[in-house]
C-alpha cells in the first residue's frame, strides 16, 4: 500500500535496517497499528456529499483539482465522454485513530499527491469525481483486531454514500468508469458487489480500474459481476495490477492482501489474482519497453513530472504481480521489496490514459 514508504522510514528510525530486515511486519505493525477501541463515529449526514468540500475532485473545481494535473509533454487530447468515480488510496498514516479525520491536513496533502499520481490519467473525462471519506488508517491493514474490520466497514459506508451521490449528480447519458487505488480498490470490490452487480447502473459501467490491490479471480470477480479485461478494446471488464521491480519480494504485500477473505467469504491464500498488462490491455503476458507510450517521471513530491516513452517494460509473473524489470529511478517512494506501488499508474501513465479512452469508446448502452 502507498504508505508503506513512510512506515519503512519510521521503522528504520526505530530499529535500524538490520532489525527491519528480520522483523518488517512486526515493527511496522508496532509503529502504526492504532491502540484502544475504535471511536463510535456517527454516520455522515444524509446530504453530506451535496457539499463541495466533501469532494477532492469534482467537475467545478478547475485548477484547484489535483486530478487535473498533467505531466510535462502530455497532450490533453480529445475529451472522453464518461463519468469517472475515483476512490482514493490510504493517506492517513497516524496511529491516533482507526479512521482518518476528514480535516487532517497531512492526509489531505498525501491524498492530493495520489490524485496526481493516479486520477490524472483519467482527467480527459470532464466528469471526474473523488470523494473525501473517513478512510481506514494505514495500520488497519496490518491488524487482525476486530476494530480493523469495523474501521474498514465505516470507510466503505462513506464510499458507498458518495457513490450514490455521484450516480445522482453525473449526467445520465454518460457511461461510468470506476477507478480505485490501494484502499480505494479494496472498497471498489465491495461497491461493485453491493451497489452495481445486478442493479440497473451495471449497464452503464464501461470499465473498472482496481489498481494496487489484488483482485481474486475465483473469490472476488464472480460477485463483482465483471470479468477481467482480456482485450484492449473490451469494455464492461476490470483492470488490475501491482508493480514490482526485480528482484521482487512480494511477500509483505501479498500477506496484507490475504489477511481478509475474498468477497465470497473464502480465504485468499494461494488464489489466482488479476494481472492486467497495462502495455497491452490484456490479462497476463509480457511487453517490451518500446510499447510504453510514456512514463510520467516525477519529482520527489509528484508536483511535476516529465513524460518519457519507451522506458518501462511490463510482464505478469507467476505470483500474478506485474514486473517492470530493473528498478527505475522514480523517486523516494519505492517500498520494501522493490514495490513500486505508489507509481502503479505513473509507470504506464500514457498507456493507461489511452486504455481508458479506448474502453469508453467500445462501450455501448
Amino acid at each position: 500500500m502507498f504508505l508503506y514508504v513512510v512506515a519503512f522510514l519510521v521503522v528504520l528510525a526505530i530499529a535500524g535496517r538490520i532489525a527491519y530486515s528480520f522483523y518488517p511486519v512486526q515493527l511496522t505493525r508496532f509503529a502504526f497499528e492504532p491502540g484502544g477501541k475504535i471511536e463510535a463515529l456517527p454516520p455522515l449526514a444524509a446530504d453530506a456529499y451535496d457539499k463541495p468540500e466533501m469532494w477532492s475532485s469534482r467537475p467545478d473545481r478547475g485548477s484547484r483539482d489535483p486530478a487535473r494535473w498533467m505531466p510535462q509533454g502530455a497532450a490533453p487530447g480529445a475529451p472522453v465522454q464518461a463519468a469517472v468515480f475515483f476512490v482514493p488510496p490510504t493517506s492517513y498514516l497516524k496511529p491516533a485513530h482507526w479512521n482518518g479525520p476528514l480535516d487532517d491536513a497531512d492526509a489531505r496533502r498525501f491524498g492530493d499527491m495520489m490524485s496526481r499520481a493516479v486520477a490524472s490519467a483519467f482527467n480527459a473525462a470532464p466528469q471526474l469525481w473523488a470523494p473525501r471519506y473517513r478512510q481506514a488508517s494505514f495500520g488497519t491493514f496490518l491488524s487482525d483486531k476486530p476494530e480493523a474490520q469495523q474501521a474498514l466497514n465505516l470507510a466503505y459506508r462513506d464510499v458507498a454514500q458518495a457513490f450514490d451521490a455521484f450516480v445522482a449528480k453525473a449526467p445520465k447519458d454518460l457511461p461510468i468508469v470506476l477507478v480505485g487505488h490501494s484502499q480505494g480498490s479494496f472498497h471498489l470490490r465491495r461497491l461493485m458487489t453491493e451497489k452495481v452487480a445486478g442493479k440497473p447502473v451495471a449497464g452503464r459501467i464501461a470499465a473498472v480500474y482496481a489498481i494496487g490491490w489484488p483482485i481474486s479471480v475465483p473469490h472476488d470477480l464472480p460477485t463483482m459481476g465483471l470479468p477481467a479485461c482480456d482485450a484492449p478494446d473490451q469494455s464492461r471488464c476490470l483492470v488490475s495490477w501491482l508493480s514490482f521491480a526485480e528482484p521482487a519480494d512480494t511477500a509483505m504485500m501479498l500477506r496484507a492482501a490475504v489477511r481478509r477473505p475474498g468477497l465470497d467469504g473464502q480465504p485468499l491464500a494461494g488464489s489466482t489474482f488479476v494481472c492486467t498488462n497495462p502495455l497491452t490491455g490484456r490479462s497476463g503476458g509480457s511487453a517490451p519497453a518500446s510499447a510504453n507510450l510514456g512514463t510520467a517521471m516525477p519529482d520527489g513530491t509528484i508536483e511535476h513530472a516529465t513524460l518519457k516513452p519507451g522506458v518501462i517494460s511490463a510482464s505478469c509473473a507467476a505470483d500474478h504481480t506485474l514486473r517492470i524489470g530493473a528498478p527505475p529511478e522514480m523517486g523516494p517512494y519505492v517500498l520494501p521489496g522493490n514495490n513500486y506501488h505508489v507509481y502503479d499508474a505513473l509507470l504506464f501513465w500514457a498507456n493507461l490514459r489511452t486504455d481508458f479512452a479506448r474502453r469508453v469508446a467500445a462501450w455501448k448502452p
